[in-house]
């Protein structure tokens, strides 16, 4: 397992829709490891595979840092109410945004063993789900604050942050 370098933004990667995965491989097991190790290297709660250059629909998450998940060809299926927070982002670093997302998310995705399952969340978790799959999509979070971004000061301990 590794720590990947995270494409920042301006890289055209970010900006690229993502291929669906048709059969999970060994290349592709050690991928989800090393994007695993990258986000909890940053303190992130969830990764895209373009954040680290690979152009494959798999996202991981983690917002309790004891919760992970890892989602493979992952779609919205329902969503319910709104949410308005500071959103933040690995690929964006030092800023934050207010960015408005539904409040609670319904996904179905392939796990590792390319099994079927949804998840369901809510506020931080519902936010992680749509944040990440918008990379898969070549969308930033960027496009879609409200106001502007502003500057975040990095914490002076290993706090947990709420970036992805």
């Amino acid at each position: 397992m590794a720590i990947r370098n995270v494409r920042k933004l301006g890289d055209e990667t970010l900006e690229t829709v993502c291929r669906p995965v048709k059969k999970m491989t060994d290349h592709l097991n050690e991928l989800i490891d090393d994007m695993f190790d990258t986000m909890y290297d940053a303190n992130g709660v969830g990764l895209a595979a373009p954040q680290v250059g690979v152009l494959r629909r798999i996202v991981v998450i983690d917002v309790t840092g004891e919760d992970p998940y890892v989602l493979i060809n992952p779609e919205i299926i329902e969503t319910e109410g709104e949410q308005e927070n500071y959103e933040g982002c690995l690929s964006v670093p030092g800023k934050m945004g207010i960015v408005k997302r539904p409040a609670r998310v319904k996904a179905k995705a392939l796990d590792r063993n390319m099994e079927e399952f949804t998840l369901e969340g809510e506020e931080l978790l519902a936010r992680a789900i749509c944040h990440e799959l918008d990379h898969l999509d070549g969308v930033m979070y960027t496009t879609k604050v409200e106001g502007d971004l502003e500057d975040v000061n990095p914490p002076a301990d290993d706090d947990e942050e709420d970036e992805d």
